[in-house]
Order: structure tokens, then sequence, then C-alpha cells
């Protein structure tokens, strides 16, 4: 079992940032890639960012155009996702998550998931 712990969302006004969290635990060593994804009510969760557990690919969905950025602090097994420039449709529930064999774009691919924190971007 893998546990996903997100913190770091909260209230910010446009083109301010904010650092998410995702704290990794349990068999993190059969960790294969982590994603970021998010989702607004009535939506299906949108792809934002994933990376393999080394660090070594990244890839972010179309809208984040360069804004955010994925990294993984290897001596805390914590994934981070920092958010510049933030725009009012970033306000989302942000949520992490893990796979055991892929980094993927689709949801369905991942194998564990966190509670979700919530990010707000007021105008």
């Amino acid at each position: 079992q893998v546990q996903l712990v997100e913190s770091g969302g909260g209230l910010v006004q446009a083109g301010g940032s904010l650092r998410l969290s995702c704290a990794v635990s349990g068999r993190t060593f059969s960790v294969y890639g982590m994603g970021w994804f998010r989702q607004t009510p009535g939506k299906e969760r949108e792809f934002v960012g994933t990376m393999t557990w080394s660090g070594g690919i990244t890839h972010y969905g179309d809208f984040v155009m360069g804004r955010f950025t994925m990294s993984r602090d290897q001596t805390k097994d914590t994934v981070y996702l920092q958010m510049n420039n933030l725009k009012p449709d970033d306000t989302a529930v942000y949520y992490c998550a893990a796979s055991l064999s892929v980094i993927s774009t689709n949801a369905r691919r991942y194998d564990y998931w966190g509670q979700g924190t919530q990010v707000t971007v007021s105008s």
C-alpha cells in the first residue's frame, strides 16, 4: 500500500503562487510515477502534470504553459507542485496520485490517490 497526503492549498490572488506538497509513505519503493490532477464540481479530473518517481521525466497539461513545476525531495519522499502566475481558472481541488507502473495523463492509470487540497484563486 501507498499513502498520499496533500497539503499547501489555500486562497491566493491572481498572479500569485502556491506550492502543493504530496507526502508519500508506505511501499514507496514500488512507485513508478506520480501525477497531479485537479477537479471542479461537475467535471472530470483534469490532468495537471506527471513525473517519474526518479524525477527524470516530467510532462504537463497544455494549460500549464510553463507556470507549474513538479519536483521531488528524495530525502522526504515528498512530491511538490509549484504553481506560479495563478489564474482564477486554476481554482479546483488538487489531487496527487501514484502509479506502480506508468506515468500517464489518464487518471485511471493511477493506483493510489490523496484526499485532495483546495486551491482558490481570486480575481
